[in-house]
């Protein structure tokens, strides 16, 4: 399982999301995928996501910045659902749109390059 991995810090998977998530800056989103990759288990986007569902510091750690590969916005989203995610990422100059009964963010212009 993705949350007993320890990086060579020895810190667990889900204090490495917490982290990576944090580095996400207001305006910009990032996948599960490209979380997972930051944290060194590329495998583990969904182990990503239920490490944002329990977020222990919803406010400080910016799981709304956080959506699928297609921009897609969780539906699921763990503090208030996907109008409160829209809500949200709208409040930092993120466009939403809606299609097909889901809200998505345009992944071409608002999806985080994170620098090394």
């Amino acid at each position: 399982m993705a949350a007993a991995f320890r990086d060579p810090n020895g810190k667990n998977f889900f204090a490495l999301v917490y982290e990576a998530v944090c580095r996400i800056p207001a305006g910009k989103v990032a996948s599960y995928g490209q979380i997972a990759r930051l944290c060194g288990s590329p495998r583990s986007s969904r182990a990503v996501g239920y490490a944002l569902h329990v977020n222990p510091m919803p406010g400080v750690i910016p799981c709304h910045r956080v959506v699928n590969r297609e921009g897609r916005l969780a539906p699921a989203f763990a503090f208030g659902g996907d109008s409160v995610q829209k809500k949200l990422l709208e409040a930092e100059g993120v466009e939403v749109s809606e299609s097909d009964g889901y809200y998505r963010v345009d992944m071409q212009k608002y999806r985080w390059e994170p620098v090394f």
